[in-house]
């Protein structure tokens, strides 16, 4: 399998606020090599590195990585999208073959309005001119203004983090259901099957209530428009790695092998052009 979703970090207590206490299992560095054994385990033979800080640092960090570790495959880094300079930034993050595309943390935004300010959209116009996909990270409130922001770029290649982070733990999902539902006229939007139990209770999640939402995401995106991730490491603050990949796997059980290996591998490589 190719992991659509890892992060590794040097971890920084002043930085890393976001890595709260009830987290501390996750406080610590994360490198690619340090954990190569339990990808293998897991069948996970390689990975897009994602942003977690949202610095140009931190996508120069994830670019030494992968020069450095042949395990990932692709960077969706971080540069600022409002910026006024952003098409000069752009333009020097192509000679990196290393980058895929980029994400920003709507999520952390309080900004309602966030994905419609005209800076921001022109950052993300710009984007599709240098052919790099962009990662949606926002909460399920935030699905609203997430589908508007999806039908007004409808030439960019854009994926849905973590399916939106649906509010498992509450034990009502049907607000997100609503919303979820929306994107499945939205061809040029991929979702990511990653981040689900840390939406749970964690280490107390109920297996049904994870592969209910994956049967979700089947009805409304396909087998033609989803791929795997684990959001590792921070899928270990709510269950070891191996526990989320079993309910995957059990939860795409049913599908063919061609659909399976295009969840688990040739979606990745096609949504963020990579070649092996």
């Amino acid at each position: 399998m190719i992991d659509s979703h890892q992060h590794f970090w040097t971890y920084n207590a002043n930085r890393d606020v976001w890595i709260t206490d009830d987290m501390r299992r996750i406080r610590q560095n994360f490198f690619p090599f340090d954990s190569l054994d339990l990808f293998s385990e897991n069948g996970i033979n390689g990975c897009v590195a994602v942003q977690a800080d949202s610095s140009e640092d931190e996508t120069f960090f994830l670019i030494s990585l992968a020069e450095q570790s042949e395990f990932i495959k692709g960077v969706v880094g971080w540069v600022d999208l409002q910026s006024k300079d952003v098409e000069n930034r752009l333009t020097y993050f192509s000679q990196f073959e290393q980058i895929v595309g980029f994400r920003h943390v709507v999520q952390g935004e309080t900004d309602p309005e966030f994905l419609g300010r005209p800076d921001f959209l022109r950052g993300i116009h710009l984007l599709e001119t240098f052919d790099f996909s962009y990662d949606l990270l926002i909460y399920s409130n935030q699905l609203s203004s997430g589908i508007e922001f999806c039908k007004k770029n409808p030439n960019q290649r854009i994926v849905l983090d973590h399916l939106a982070k649906p509010p498992i733990k509450t034990g009502d999902v049907s607000e997100w259901n609503k919303y979820i539902r929306q994107f499945k006229e939205l061809d040029h939007v991929s979702a990511k099957i990653s981040g689900l139990i840390t939406e749970a209770e964690w280490f107390a999640w109920d297996e049904k209530d994870i592969i209910n939402i994956i049967e979700i995401s089947l009805e409304v995106f396909g087998p033609n428009r989803l791929m795997f991730g684990t959001d590792y490491p921070v899928v270990l603050v709510a269950e070891e790695l191996s526990s989320w990949v079993n309910t995957f796997n059990k939860s795409i059980a049913r599908l063919s092998t061609d659909e399976v290996k295009k969840i688990t591998v040739d979606n990745c490589l096609k949504f963020y052009k990579i070649e092996l």
